[in-house]
């Protein structure tokens, strides 16, 4: 039996190339295997199969049984853009291409038309089999190959950015933002303006700008450009009225010591015993929990000497005395002589002020005048003078502490007593803090990193438990509740307030948002641990005082550090947590707990304390419109009101607040107007009526009690005419000249504290 040779019962379509690597082929010319291996690409079939590339003439000239010339494609570089990984990959096949052959430079269209060859370099000469095609179809062939690689390039980009998004930077995303760029080196009354002014420059709040420009613009009242007879005589109110409230403001600052500067005389009389006692006894109970300046038991051997005998007292102890005091009062309320102890208490800040800010002697290079540099800033914002500008003053404290060697562990400097060396702890600890709260509100670098000091942390004692004679601490575990716990406390989570502030507050802003997910749950957990730690030490003299402020120190931090991620939620998604911690955190610093003293110390804190004010409620204001604004649309305004309801009450309590300011002495109105305008606003959005008229009648109206408590406040007191002063009060617009930038608005807040 004559034996006859195998046949293929299929074609072989594939190229040589991914038949021998076992893969598939799209049959391309050349395939997008060999394109992207840079290999040969070759067709090789049968005689009783046409050659693909070939007339059919020429397949039917070969011989039965015997193989064709292989059709060769070389891998030279293409006319169009390359193909992309997500293209050409090896478990995947790629889109069917059109069976036009490719044409490679050098090669024209009327060349591959006539089955030409084109030699590439280091290249041996190929030859082409080429289908006689006209340019038209060259043409298309590009047109086709040159779409598909754009979609290609277009879903490559479309799958980067959204991983790109979760480690896009602060100041990627503020670029983005109209505006942003060119504004962020704006002055405001000299001063650069700060990570939480951009809040209250969004849409949401253009209705309340609009009617604040409007009532600060002259043609409102001599022009046609408002219609409405009733919209243009509340602007023109709100314009008088708003005069008449900075009018009365200027003659209230105007009784400051430091706008008389040859009066050095101040009234450095302490109260009485009872009095002196019972504040310094607050302070200690307060504020010494968290800023361990003072050596408790030393202080009161001082006080006692100073009380029986005050010239043996030098003036830095004094000051040191009165200062306490001082503070320790702005917890306390007394009654009808609250104004005339205030008064004194200011006095003795501006004593303490002008005394380090003279010649510098020995007396002020020492731990007593370090002493009374830490208890003067914080007086200053405790009391609000010149609180928004403590971080300059700042910087002289830290030159100090550093010059003098705080900086360095005293195990590297000569020998000196236990007493001495945890004093000086202790105060390096305290001044860190400072350092961190002030640089957050003045959104200006910190000065200092850990780099550039060595000091150890204070021991965990009581101030019992060291004295003069101390020669070895018996210091207590960490679990122990001691009078060291809360700044021991702080000092856990300063490192993370550190970075947090030195990377929102640098020149070049490089905040991804990994970076601001892995800050936020450190300083979460912060808050959890010193929570656990003070519920389980309950019973050892915890107040809700120490709670608050302790609270207040470390969760305000969220907010500026979420701040550029969360106005961009909304949008993207992705930042929805920076949306929602920023909320929470607002609502938690609101509405802190129950205490008499807190209570009293944020009616007339300033600074930090005040800062915290104008950000939570910027915040609180921002979401209340938005959300008000999207329920309205999606029609649940009047079925889901509860959360709006919260941020309501919220508003309403700060509004409270801030008239009890104004009551106090506080010179700016813009709180209580511009939170009785949001919600106003929300109120107009509710119920589906003017918002204009409706909020140019909250500003009026709360324009017009500001007004009355402010001239209830200037007659009661006795304050000098311009003509008994030995200083011309400055312009209004702070002798800026043409580089003034009319931020009279100010969103919540930013005038310069009480009188």
């Amino acid at each position: 039996m004559e034996s006859q040779s195998r046949k293929r019962r299929r074609p072989a379509l594939s190229c040589l190339e991914c038949r021998r690597r076992k893969i598939k082929c799209d049959r391309s010319q050349p395939c997008a295997h060999c394109v992207s291996s840079r290999s040969q690409c070759t067709f090789k079939v049968y005689s009783n199969d046409p050659i693909i590339g070939q007339q059919p003439q020429q397949a039917s000239s070969s011989s039965g049984g015997t193989v064709s010339s292989p059709t060769a494609y070389a891998p030279t570089p293409l006319s169009q853009p390359p193909l992309t990984s997500t293209d050409i990959c090896t478990d995947k096949p790629a889109p069917r291409r059109s069976y036009y052959p490719f044409t490679t430079p050098g090669i024209t269209a009327a060349t591959a038309a006539a089955g030409g060859h084109h030699d590439t370099p280091n290249t041996p000469s190929r030859h082409y089999s080429r289908p006689q095609t006209g340019a038209q179809d060259l043409e298309n062939t590009q047109s086709t190959l040159q779409d598909l690689l754009k979609r290609v390039q277009t879903l490559e980009s479309s799958a980067s950015s959204f991983n790109h998004r979760q480690s896009e930077t602060g100041q990627e995303i503020l670029e983005r933002q109209p505006g942003i760029q060119d504004s962020q080196v704006i002055l405001k009354k000299t001063r650069v303006l700060k990570w939480s002014d951009w809040i209250g420059q969004t849409e949401e709040f253009e209705p309340i700008y609009n009617c604040y420009a409007a009532a600060m613009c002259d043609e409102t009242r001599d022009g046609d450009s408002i219609q409405d007879p009733e919209a243009r005589s509340l602007y023109i109110q709100i314009g008088d009225l708003l005069q008449k409230c900075k009018s009365i403001a200027r003659r209230m600052k105007m009784g400051r010591p430091s706008r008389n500067l040859p009066c050095t005389d101040f009234n450095l009389e302490p109260p009485s015993r009872e009095i002196a006692e019972t504040m310094a006894a607050l302070y200690f109970r307060s504020f010494e929990s968290t800023y361990r300046i003072i050596h408790v038991p030393s202080f009161w051997n001082e006080y006692h000497r100073y009380r029986n005998n005050p010239e043996s007292v030098a003036i830095g102890m004094r000051l040191q005395i009165l200062l306490v005091i001082g503070i320790g009062s702005s917890l306390h309320e007394h009654g009808d002589t609250d104004i005339e102890f205030r008064n004194k208490v200011h006095q003795w800040v501006y004593a303490a002020q002008t005394w380090l800010s003279g010649p510098l002697e020995k007396d002020r290079l020492n731990i007593t005048g370090l002493q009374v540099h830490c208890l003067t800033l914080l007086a200053r914002q405790v009391f609000s003078i010149g609180s928004d500008l403590v971080w300059m003053s700042m910087g002289s404290l830290i030159h100090r502490a550093m010059q003098i060697g705080l900086h360095r562990d005293p195990k590297y400097l000569p020998p000196m007593c236990v007493l001495q060396a945890e004093v000086r702890r202790r105060l390096w600890t305290s001044i860190l803090e400072m350092v961190v709260q002030m640089s957050l509100d003045s959104a200006m670098p910190p000065r200092i990193s850990f780099d550039e000091f060595d000091t150890e942390a204070p021991s965990n004692i009581n101030d019992e438990d060291i004295d003069a004679s101390t020669t070895e601490l018996q210091t207590h575990p960490k679990s122990t509740f001691t009078a060291a716990s809360m700044q021991l406390l702080l000092l856990d989570s300063l490192p993370t307030r550190l970075r947090i502030v030195q990377l929102i507050n640098g020149l070049h802003l490089e905040l991804s948002y990994l970076d601001v997910l892995s800050l936020s749950s450190e300083i979460t957990d912060a808050c959890r641990a010193w929570s656990r730690f003070l519920k389980e030490n309950e019973n050892a003299g915890v107040t809700p005082f120490h709670r608050n402020l302790l609270d207040y120190l470390v969760r305000r931090f969220l907010i500026p550090l979420h701040c550029t991620f969360a106005s961009k939620a909304r949008a993207n998604p992705l930042f929805y947590y920076s949306l929602k911690v920023s909320l929470e955190t607002a609502l938690a610093i609101v509405s802190p707990e129950p205490d008499e003293g807190f209570s009293h110390l944020e009616v007339i804190g300033g600074g930090m304390f005040r800062e915290g004010i104008r950000c939570t409620v910027t915040v609180i204001s921002l979401e209340l419109i938005v959300q008000t604004e999207a329920q309205r649309l999606d029609g649940t305004l009047h079925r889901n009101g509860q959360h709006r309801e919260v941020l309501k009450r919220a508003l309403r309590n700060r509004i409270a607040l801030s008239l009890e300011r104004i009551r106090q002495g506080e010179t700016n109105i813009k709180t209580h107007m511009f939170l009785s305008m949001i919600l106003a606003q929300v109120g107009a959005m509710e119920e589906g009526s003017s918002k204009d008229l409706k909020i140019a009648r909250s500003a009026r109206d709360s324009l017009e009690l500001c007004h009355v408590l402010l001239q209830e406040r200037v007659d009661s007191l006795s304050l000098p005419g311009p003509n008994d002063l030995c200083l011309t009060p400055p312009s209004f617009d702070g002798g800026l000249g043409e580089f003034e930038v009319n931020f009279d608005l100010d969103f919540f807040l930013r005038d310069e504290g009480f009188s």
